[in-house]
């Protein structure tokens, strides 16, 4: 029997681990897991793509639903670079992950802030139409392709200054868009008084002529108004801050130019700026279906005038259709239930225009 104390049986090693261990035995040690799918890694392609898509859709339904776009497992939307920090900051308190786009703030060429156009075919549609652009961005590796020279050209032109860059910036200016290497900065558009457009009309010496756009949500339907209203001397837009279209690429495309020569102003609520206009003394006319008088047969075509075009599908909202002094209709075949507000306008102001026409005949 040796001389040492004896070990008791079962005593188990107490006190700080022994350093290297981290604190755990080996059977306690746990793997990452299995590799994510390429949609959920961040800063992947395929990552990339699926929110924009979701963007997309999120955009076109109006707000973000339980199905809309692509899904991780933990029941929130993917959103680029969402590691694990970042799907954390975009987490509400209940854990609920939020779509990125309510994250990040407002969708590209939404409000004032400057559009970026991604694509070879758009850059050059833009540029063709004249929209101001403040900078034209070019991938390093662009093929020998038409298109790219010509928007070069067309950017040297006009004065636009054009900016080499990686496909990883461009990838991040465009938010995952398909940009073929090309991308277009527009100018945030600068929107006029309401005041300034009976201004315009006084400084010419001619009765006031404007188009109030009443819900009208697409900018080609805005950039078509436009160029009607430029085409029978028309004096400006108005459109509500909320709830309306923008002056966007797609808008100054369909204005054809127009948008150059025809401010279009923004007030705050659509109502009170037309009773406004009516204490200065212009009259507002109302296109509507159910309304009494033949838009060609205006009593008031001669004096200052405003015309309100409502949405295709909802027509003048109802504190609109009650500030307007006349309700006048375009008469249609039985089975047409509307027209777009593009065309309603320009039939209004092609009648309007022919009517003074008349009045000044001799």
């Amino acid at each position: 029997m040796s001389g040492g104390a004896p070990k008791r049986a079962g005593r188990t090693k107490s006190g700080k681990p022994r350093a290297g261990t981290g604190g755990k035995g080996r059977d306690k040690l746990q793997g990452k897991g299995p590799t994510p799918p390429a949609r959920l890694r961040p800063g992947h392609p395929a990552q990339r793509r699926a929110e924009a898509a979701a963007r997309a859709g999120t955009r076109r339904a109006g707000r973000s639903g339980p199905g809309d776009g692509p899904r991780n497992p933990a029941g929130g939307d993917a959103s680029p670079g969402s590691g694990r920090r970042s799907a954390a900051k975009a987490t509400d308190r209940g854990g609920e992950a939020r779509p990125r786009a309510e994250a990040a703030g407002r969708a590209r060429g939404v409000g004032d802030a400057a559009e970026m156009v991604a694509g070879r075919n758009a850059v050059l549609e833009a540029l063709r139409a004249g929209v101001p652009a403040a900078a034209l961005y070019a991938g390093p590796r662009r093929d020998a392709d038409d298109r790219v020279r010509e928007a070069m050209d067309l950017a040297a032109a006009a004065g636009v200054p054009m900016v080499e860059t990686g496909r990883a910036e461009l990838d991040r200016l465009t938010g995952g868009s398909v940009h073929q290497g090309l991308a277009l900065r527009v100018r945030p558009y600068v929107y006029a008084a309401a005041g300034d457009l009976t201004e315009r009309a006084r400084a010419a010496g001619v009765p006031a002529l404007v188009v109030a756009l009443d819900g009208v949500t697409d900018p080609r339907n805005l950039g078509a108004v436009t160029r009607s209203v430029a085409a029978f001397g028309g004096h400006g837009v108005l459109i509500p801050a909320r709830r309306s279209a923008r002056v966007t690429a797609g808008a100054w495309k369909a204005s054809a130019g127009a948008l150059a020569r025809v401010p279009v102003a923004r007030v705050p609520n659509l109502a009170r700026a037309l009773a406004a206009y009516q204490q200065a003394g212009l009259f507002v006319v109302g296109l509507d279906a159910g309304g009494d008088t033949p838009v060609a047969d205006l009593s008031v075509a001669d004096a200052p005038l405003v015309i309100v075009v409502g949405s295709e599908g909802r027509g003048l909202s109802r504190l609109v259709a009650e500030r307007c002094d006349v309700l006048a209709r375009i008469p249609m075949a039985a089975d047409t239930e509307s027209l777009n507000a593009g065309v309603a306008a320009g039939i209004a102001l092609h009648a309007v225009a022919a009517s003074r026409a008349a009045q000044h005949v001799p």
